[in-house]
């Protein structure tokens, strides 16, 4: 590891600083060869590897006969963060792939049924199911209340009919959480949550979508798809709570990655400046580039120090932390845009050269600072929960 000196912060107990030796440990063996060049096949080994090294586990709760497949009783987000931090700096689809085994069966630990959870919760946990997060639409990302995709009641099933897009791991999930519009009221009031098996008739992979740092994404489309009553997750009308309790517990995991994807551009940068020559020095002996690394360095310990703040919060408080988790979110995944950008005009022309660690870095950060909640509505977010205070 390049810099530990943060495991030595109060917010950890004991088995964090050693899950993230081990952890990183594992990345260095584990990582080195893995063949990028089909970004779906990448993804399944990457999700069947990290299951089977056990670390899916630490993205699922235990559950109270231990029957669930997780590492511990509850979801530890300090743990979270440290292998979205650990994972990111080493391999950013490695991250992807561990992040959306916890969000996509997030919902089913929140408020699944025991039957739902036992069927779903250890396969996850082990690598052998692959999980999605269903909430985004053409017209409803950020305002999540405005999904026309809807379900309604027939008999002992549902039926779904609509389209969600920018799905992660869309046409390689085995199952979606996904939530949609059953009208018991208006607005967020009127949202449901379902598991939906990828093989159901009436889902289909209506598009699959390409982005800059690549990763398996979709947009899914529902036409008279019939789910079971079995497969809602809570009580009718509770979809919108249940998702942003999720987004919630996982947030901040959102900003470790940032921190992960930050670090490792401040060591190529540190890395390259002592040893590229210029003007009979190397570029580590300008002034400009040592003030520049002072202030990625800053902003890598202030991001640290506010996300992991937020993960302590939830962890050992047991406290709402939604306020704390949207000021994590928006300061490192700016600030890690920052510190790459910083770190790859170091680079020069090689910076943009494609395959380039510090080229896949620039690539990866960007979507950071949109999904799971774009910054700017991480301001109004925390705006809001300031006003509420008040």
């Amino acid at each position: 590891m390049s810099d530990t000196s943060w495991l030595d912060w109060p917010f950890f107990d004991e088995r964090h600083p050693e899950m993230a030796r081990e952890l990183d440990d594992w990345c260095r063996k584990a990582l080195a060869e893995v063949d990028h060049s089909d970004t779906d096949a990448a993804c399944r080994h990457l999700v069947k590897a990290l299951g089977q090294a056990g670390w899916v586990r630490v993205a699922v709760p235990q559950g109270p006969d231990g029957s669930w497949g997780g590492r511990w009783p509850q979801i530890d987000s300090r743990a979270l963060c440290i292998m979205r931090e650990t994972l990111a700096r080493h391999d950013g689809l490695a991250d992807f792939a561990f992040a959306m085994q916890g969000l996509g069966s997030g919902a089913i630990s929140i408020a699944g049924s025991d039957e739902l959870r036992q069927r779903y919760l250890p396969r996850v946990a082990a690598g052998e199911a692959i999980a999605a997060f269903a909430l985004s639409e053409p017209d409803a990302g950020s305002d999540v209340a405005a999904m026309a995709c809807e379900a309604v009641l027939d008999g002992d099933s549902y039926v779904l009919n609509g389209e969600k897009t920018w799905i992660s791991n869309g046409g390689i999930a085995d199952f979606y959480c996904v939530f949609v519009r059953t009208g018991e009221a208006p607005g967020a009031r009127g949202i449901s949550a379902f598991v939906v098996d990828a093989d159901t008739p009436g889902l289909e992979i209506a598009e699959r979508i390409d982005v800059i740092a690549p990763h398996p994404l979709a947009r899914l489309r529902f036409n008279q798809c019939r789910v079971p009553v079995s497969q809602r997750l809570g009580e009718a009308g509770q979809g919108f709570k249940i998702a942003m309790m999720t987004l919630d517990i996982f947030r901040a995991s959102v900003a470790a990655a940032a921190l992960g994807f930050a670090r490792r551009a401040l060591q190529e940068g540190l890395d390259r400046a002592r040893s590229r020559r210029m003007f009979g020095q190397t570029l580590a002996d300008l002034q400009i580039t040592q003030a520049a690394l002072g202030d990625m360095a800053t902003e890598i310990d202030a991001a640290a120090l506010l996300t992991y703040r937020a993960a302590w919060m939830r962890d050992v408080k047991g406290v709402r932390t939604t306020r704390e988790a949207a000021m994590a979110k928006m300061a490192a995944t700016e600030s890690a845009q920052r510190v790459i950008d910083r770190a790859l005009q170091m680079f020069g022309g090689l910076g943009v050269m494609s395959g380039v660690p510090i080229e896949r870095l620039y690539r990866e950060i960007r979507a950071l600072r949109i999904y799971e909640g774009a910054t700017e509505v991480q301001r109004l977010i925390i705006a809001r929960e300031l006003l509420k205070e008040a």
